[in-house]
């Protein structure tokens, strides 16, 4: 018998990546042995909550636990980068399973949005005077003196008295 989540492909990818991270733990000990527990918790947590995820029924759920998934695919892609920069890990190796993180999370950001469309509603940008409100200055002109009867003019910044780059007209 075969359940719903044992079906899912980041799934098996996940507890693939969970057997490797495994391998490694065997490896790290004393300095490294914080990063090691974190690294053994996130990475369970990736299949863990892919199977309760696909458990629920409710769609607010489903995406909430596979978002958590996602969320601790990342966070072992950042403990890989530690275990890097300690010595602890190989750089060539970390890269070759972050593209399966990365492969996890882009499966599980899928996942996620599953009937939920992103967007935004269209919105009318107006100019001008409407609704009784006085007519705002919308030209694309830099208008120091905040007076939109009057435009900002450079000939008139020349001229003006002490003029120059940084004067602002009268």
């Amino acid at each position: 018998m075969s359940l719903g989540h044992e079906k899912l492909d980041v799934y098996r990818l996940s507890l693939g990546y969970v057997a490797w991270v495994f391998q490694q733990a065997n490896t790290l000990n004393g300095i490294h042995r914080s990063a090691r527990d974190q690294w053994l918790r996130a990475s369970q947590s990736i299949p863990l909550n892919i199977a309760e995820g696909n458990g629920k029924t409710a769609d607010a759920d489903r995406r909430r636990y596979f978002e958590i998934a996602r969320g601790s695919a990342m966070e072992c892609a950042a403990i890989q980068d530690v275990l890097v920069v300690g010595q602890a890990l190989g750089e060539a190796e970390s890269e070759s399973r972050k593209h399966e993180l990365n492969r996890m999370a882009v499966m599980l950001s899928r996942l996620a949005g599953r009937g939920y469309p992103v967007g935004e509603q269209p919105a009318e940008y107006r100019c001008g005077e409407e609704d009784g409100e006085p007519e705002l200055d919308c030209d694309c002109d830099p208008d120091f003196d905040f007076d939109p009867d009057r435009d900002f003019d450079v000939k008139r910044l020349k001229s003006h008295p002490g003029g120059g780059s940084n004067s602002i007209p009268s």
